[in-house]
């Protein structure tokens, strides 16, 4: 991998972690095109990059962060109970994750005999389920959601179960950690700032796992500085994404993002069918 190639990477991870489109789907597709082939050390690389995001959103969300921090001290109880919440939605993911770590990336991953055809389901199918969720708070536009303060522990288990769907890449963590947000009644402003919040735990924990893991075997293959370019790239590509999805999303709701992925998976199958390698 030269550092051209890893600074591609980091600015597609940086700017598809936080969006609803699959940040993993993105990256599979970005290293088929480049030719990088699929290994553990590429995983590893894809998934250690995620801490230049990760960093993104721990700065833009410093007050809440720093909110929680003193909560767990004992000296501020809401920030106290987001962090307990938080908590909560990350263990079913954590422990299914581990679980079933090798059967996801043997079956779903780009490197099996599928290739690509996975990602391109979840993409369709997330975009329908985005394009659904729309048309019904549409339907329902006087429905005021709660506060992020009034999650429960309950609401969040919720959310964390759902989580658990975005192992199968193409699906999107921040995809279905929002709706799942949106259904237990959180109001859309709330359900996405909750999933970046749980997305910063849940990528520390799987890119530590992998850094722990692969590590070695990554900078064997790769070497410090195309790590370093793309750690970069993703967390300067992240802050400038999760800034505008934020803005945007208050206006105009996630239709477009329902239509992106619909199209892209449509595009990729396309791809697919004409022969290309995937």
């Amino acid at each position: 991998m030269d550092l051209f190639q890893a600074l591609i990477l980091g600015l597609v991870e940086g700017l598809t972690e936080y969006l609803p489109v699959s940040s993993t789907g993105h990256l599979l597709l970005a290293q088929r095109i480049m030719g990088i082939a699929s290994s553990d050390a590429a995983d590893a690389f894809a998934i250690c990059i995620q801490a230049g995001a990760i960093l993104a959103v721990l700065g833009l969300y410093r007050k809440r962060v720093g909110q929680m921090a003193v909560g767990m001290l004992g000296r501020d109880p809401d920030g106290r109970r987001l962090a307990l919440n938080i908590l909560a939605a990350f263990i079913p993911a954590a422990v299914l994750g581990f679980i079933l770590e090798k059967t996801i990336k043997k079956f779903l991953f780009g490197g099996n005999e599928w290739g690509l055809w996975p990602v391109v389901a979840a993409w369709f199918v997330g975009g329908a389920a985005i394009l659904a969720v729309s048309f019904f708070k549409k339907r329902n536009a006087d429905r005021k959601g709660l506060t992020l303060d009034a999650l429960t522990v309950r609401m969040a288990v919720v959310v964390g179960v759902a989580q658990c769907l975005a192992m199968w890449p193409g699906v999107s963590r921040s995809l279905i950690t929002i709706v799942g947000g949106l259904l237990v009644g959180l109001s859309l402003p709330a359900a996405v700032e909750f999933s970046f919040l749980l997305g910063a735990l849940t990528l520390s924990a799987a890119t530590a796992y992998d850094a722990l893991k692969h590590g070695r075997e990554m900078l064997e293959a790769f070497g410090p500085a195309p790590l370093a370019v793309g750690f970069l790239a993703a967390w300067v590509s992240a802050v400038l994404a999760v800034k505008w999805m934020v803005g945007y999303l208050n206006k105009h709701g996630m239709d477009i993002f329902g239509w992106y992925r619909v199209a892209l998976a449509i595009v990729v199958a396309v791809w697919l069918l004409k022969g290309i390698p995937s």
